[in-house]
């Protein structure tokens, strides 16, 4: 199961990276930086975050699968919830009501937090030899 989460970890934050890549230059180009905190985020917690994780659970095995999946769904969810309610909260392209702007930017925050909580607890778990693969 840690290889699953692993890859998929690494897939969702390769395309967080190119979101990220694609706004710096879009930025750059029109010279106009007001949507840096969009990109920082992007790229912080979808790129380097997921990245982590996904390299994380690429070499490590985890005793609680359960805590696992847990982590992989709030990780997934946080930080996509994260990253586009700040868009929505900041530029609101499609003129949602306010609340609901606020609402979800700050559920998405929330759903983060509980994630990166959940993988301090995932590190104590990991299996003696600590490697999911033994020809290491």
């Amino acid at each position: 199961m840690e290889r699953k989460w692993g890859i998929n970890f690494i897939r969702v934050a390769s395309l967080f990276g190119l979101l990220g890549v694609f706004i710096g230059s879009q930025m750059a180009g029109e010279v106009d930086y007001s949507i840096r905190p969009i990109h920082t985020h992007v790229l912080l917690v979808g790129w380097l975050s997921m990245f982590a994780w996904g390299i994380f659970y690429s070499i490590y095995r985890v005793k609680s699968r359960i805590l696992v999946h847990i982590h992989g769904v709030t990780g997934m969810v946080g930080a996509i919830m994260l990253t586009s309610g700040m868009y929505f909260y900041m530029l609101n392209p499609f003129n949602f009501n306010e609340t609901f702007t606020t609402v979800y930017f700050i559920v998405g925050g929330s759903v983060l937090l509980i994630a990166f909580l959940l993988f301090i607890i995932v590190t104590f778990f990991v299996e003696k030899d600590g490697r999911s693969d033994q020809n290491w």
